[in-house]
């Protein structure tokens, strides 16, 4: 089985222990970034993990005098859901409303904002009610797009569930079918469609081959664009 493409490891430098994300892709040389996110270690699909420490270690006193000189990310606080709060669905603002009855959740589409609405029990608690919604919204979408890229490809659908990973919008397994991540929920149809893009070219290419990327641009040819706009997102999604 080939090392996934993308993995959240650690490491000890000069007696410190710092986190960083390994990510393989085709390119032909190791590289190291380091921005909000902390630091990423480009590698070559065939390089081993013991080759890339080494790079990282050679590297070792920048990478450390770097990282103190970087200021750590702001903690985004968690979303409450409250009257009020404005909350991303699909690309587009819905505005929360706390009501009473029997756990259930309304979309209003009429009037000037798009509303959803949080009816509740006495006690209920409106954060899980709308982190189960979303996940089921996202669920059902998601099994129809894979189904329709799928299509596309004559290749037969995979069975469809949610992930809640780390660093990894999707993924995709000959033996348990494609992952993605609940909370693409909130991102536009477009930039959801190159993720399920991606995972779907992987039924043809287990891996990120340049015929990899050839399955993904048949399916979704705007995919470099999608994936500056899929980083670009990430860091203003609500954390629910």
């Amino acid at each position: 089985m080939s090392a996934p493409a993308v993995e959240a490891r650690e490491i000890h430098i000069a007696g410190q222990r710092v986190a960083y994300t390994l990510r393989r892709s085709v390119r032909k040389t190791l590289g190291l970034r380091i921005d909000h996110r902390g630091l990423t270690v480009g590698v070559p699909l065939r390089v081993g993990l013991r080759e890339a420490e080494a790079f990282i270690h050679s590297h070792g006193a920048w990478i450390v005098d770097k990282l103190r000189s970087h200021p750590a990310p702001a903690a985004q606080p968690a979303f409450e859901a409250r009257e009020g709060d404005l909350l991303p669905v699909l690309g587009d603002a819905w505005q929360l409303r706390i009501g009473r009855g029997n756990n259930r959740v309304l979309w209003h589409e009429a009037g000037p904002q798009r509303v959803v609405e949080l009816a509740l029990r006495s006690g209920g608690d409106a954060r899980r009610l709308l982190l189960r919604e979303l996940q089921q919204k996202g669920l059902d979408l998601f099994r129809n797009r894979v189904e329709e890229f799928c299509l596309r490809l004559g290749r037969p659908q995979p069975p469809v569930a949610l992930s809640n990973a780390r660093t990894r919008w999707g993924s995709c397994s000959s033996r348990s079918g494609i992952r993605l991540h609940w909370r693409l929920i909130h991102l536009p149809l477009g930039l959801i469609d190159y993720v399920v893009a991606h995972e779907v070219a992987h039924l043809v290419e287990m891996n990120h081959s340049p015929r990899f990327w050839s399955v993904v641009e048949s399916l979704y040819p705007d995919h470099v664009a999608a994936r500056k706009a899929l980083r670009a997102a990430a860091a203003s999604l609500p954390l629910i």
